[in-house]
């Protein structure tokens, strides 16, 4: 029989004869299991944020686009075609030009990005999922799709052919202007539906068919800002990259849809992060309280611990028995804390108990991985503590 397993066990479900003792004991395991029971929650919520955050990115972004390594365009000759579709993985792919606009309208102006994209760009992205009222741009018309950002900062509404939106972009050249009425070139164009992404995205671009961008940039019919691909998710995601960049002549930068919002995702993880040290420092202090309660278990159960050393046991032995109670105590209490923390989640879930707004109830996610992590650190902070305190047994004590 493992003997110190055995009274740690006993010493960790049995009553103390001294009553501070046993309330010592009973705060110390309430704050690991709120300790546990918190940290998960918050795991869970900032799990669920970052999901809700990034959501656009799955109906907004492609799973690969190429750019151009130097300056704006790149070259699509039409041999280009074949080898792209030769290449076994890309479901569909999509022509982009993407520039920097003005909008004017009945005297109100907005900067935005014009993104002109071919008639393949619906099998890539799912339009269904971000057009909010309205219809799609119908291909070689003067129609555009903007989002609710500009509608509301442009007070305009779809089909207006009395009043079209004007849509200015600068002439490319060298030297100083001299002629401001010269310097742009313009082009009308009517509002035919309104999109809903978020609200960043919805004042940032309005969306044409890549003809009209082309015409109103004055690029040439080989030139375009980028390719977006939709790949097949059986396929390695490495593979097809390294078959994009064989196929091209040009330096080309590709990059997935994490890379395409690298900065958002270097903030969500890094707040992650943060949020999860200053929880596991709130965790520590709680386990202090484990530290004092098996130190005051130590010096309550003397004349038990002389005994047990007078009858042969060794004083590693001893101090192995307080080394479990601790590790037991901190072990059970985060399991009993996480088991609460998902119950708390799940019922977040289920009934939205939170909302962030009447209608919008405060994202949460049942992950895991966020399990794993919660057990690992309470399990691992309560060795520590446990070691720290079994090593108060010391022979002088025995004196």
């Amino acid at each position: 029989m493992n003997f110190p397993l055995y009274i740690a066990k006993r010493y960790l479900f049995s009553k103390s004869s001294n009553n501070a003792i046993n309330i010592i004991t009973g705060i110390a395991a309430i704050g690991v299991i709120l300790g546990a029971m918190s940290l998960f929650i918050v795991l869970s919520g900032f799990s669920g944020l970052k999901d809700f955050s990034l959501q656009f990115t799955n109906v907004f972004d492609a799973d690969l686009k190429v750019y151009p390594a130097n300056g704006k365009t790149i070259s699509f000759q039409d041999n280009l075609d074949e080898k792209i579709n030769a290449v076994e993985g890309i479901i569909s792919y999509s022509k982009i030009i993407e520039e920097r606009i003005f909008l004017h309208y009945r005297g109100k102006n907005h900067i935005a990005y014009i993104k002109g994209v071919d008639a393949n760009y619906p099998k890539v992205n799912s339009i269904d999922s971000i057009l909010y009222f309205d219809n799609w741009f119908t291909p070689n018309k003067r129609e555009v799709v903007i989002g609710f950002g500009t509608v509301s900062k442009l007070s305009i509404g779809t089909y207006d052919y009395s009043n079209a939106l004007e849509i200015y972009v600068p002439k490319p050249g060298v030297g100083q202007i001299t002629d401001p009425s010269k310097a742009f070139t313009k082009q009308n164009a009517v509002v035919s539906g309104i999109y809903q992404v978020n609200e960043e995205l919805d004042s940032k671009y309005i969306f044409s068919d890549i003809n009209f961008a082309r015409s109103l940039l004055k690029l040439e019919e080989d030139k375009i800002s980028s390719i977006e691909f939709k790949l097949d998710p059986l396929v390695s995601e490495e593979s097809i990259r390294n078959q994009i960049s064989s196929i091209f002549s040009e330096d080309i930068i590709i990059k997935n849809r994490i890379q395409q919002n690298d900065a958002l995702f270097k903030m969500l993880n890094t707040e992650n992060l943060a949020v999860y040290l200053i929880f596991t420092l709130v965790l520590i202090i709680a386990l202090f309280n484990v530290i004092g309660s098996i130190i005051m278990m130590i010096l309550d159960k003397r004349k038990n611990i002389k005994t047990l050393f007078d009858l042969g046991s060794k004083i590693s032995e001893i101090r192995r028995i307080f080394f479990l109670q601790g590790v037991l105590m901190t072990t059970i209490g985060g399991f009993i804390g996480i088991l609460l923390g998902v119950i708390a989640v799940f019922l977040q879930l289920k009934f939205s108990f939170i909302k962030i707004t009447s209608s919008l109830p405060y994202p949460v996610k049942l992950s895991v991985i966020n399990i794993i992590v919660v057990f690992i650190t309470i399990t691992v902070l309560g060795i520590i503590a446990s070691k720290i305190a079994s090593s108060r047994v010391r022979e002088k004590l025995l004196a």
